[in-house]
């Protein structure tokens, strides 16, 4: 196992980004490649802080109040009366702890919930607050949540590889049905159907052109 993985497996898999990183691997990577500081990560708190440092022979140091405070784990509760089904905290959740449909009532799975409130500002209607949980967060819970989170970013990236496939498509119908005489038309569809083709070659590790 690298350094960063067992840094990686010492975090809480919150995901909560309040240590100023996309994910708990990406602030792993900054503490092993980088130097980081060790004492980012409010879910974890002085036990993780510890944790660290112990792996890594720092010296243990007092939680960075610029990251936020330690506390027991909090749970999102969405409000039915008042939720119209937006789906932004379904996207915003990052271990998919919520489930609903478009304009349906929107449940946050309690059991899968990691407290991150990242699906608390994008609410237009201010439906979702924050209470305790029942049960601190455990070695299980945040195993399970970096599953979620990697099969919910190998998901988003499908998607994502799904949409510009379907853009270069539909750019290069558009410039097989311009008549021959739109030359500026074409030129323009023939650039954008290029610089398409170069993100996916980009994409899949090979030059489109050879």
């Amino acid at each position: 196992m690298s350094l960063v993985d067992r840094i990686d497996a010492l975090l809480p898999q919150t995901q909560c980004t309040r240590c100023g990183y996309p994910s708990c691997a990406d602030y792993a990577r900054a503490i092993a490649r980088d130097g980081e500081a060790i004492n980012r990560c409010p879910p974890g708190g002085d036990a993780g802080i510890a944790a660290l440092a112990g792996l890594l022979s720092r010296p243990r140091l007092p939680l960075d109040p610029e990251c936020g405070q330690a506390g027991p784990r909090l749970l999102a509760f969405i409000e039915s009366d008042d939720c119209i089904g937006c789906t932004k905290c379904i996207r915003a959740c990052p271990v998919d702890a919520i489930i609903g449909g478009p304009k349906a009532m929107h449940t946050v799975l309690p059991a899968l919930c990691s407290g991150c409130e990242l699906c608390v500002p994008p609410c237009p209607t201010d439906c979702i607050r924050i209470v305790p949980a029942d049960a601190p967060w455990s070695d299980a819970d945040a195993r399970d949540a970096r599953l979620r989170f990697d099969r919910r970013q190998a998901r988003l990236s499908r998607e994502r590889e799904d949409d510009r496939r379907r853009h270069e498509r539909e750019l290069t119908t558009k410039l097989d049905e311009a008549p021959p005489d739109e030359t500026r038309r074409r030129a323009v569809l023939a650039a954008a159907l290029e610089r398409a083709r170069a993100r996916l070659g980009a994409r899949d590790g090979h030059n489109p052109g050879s």
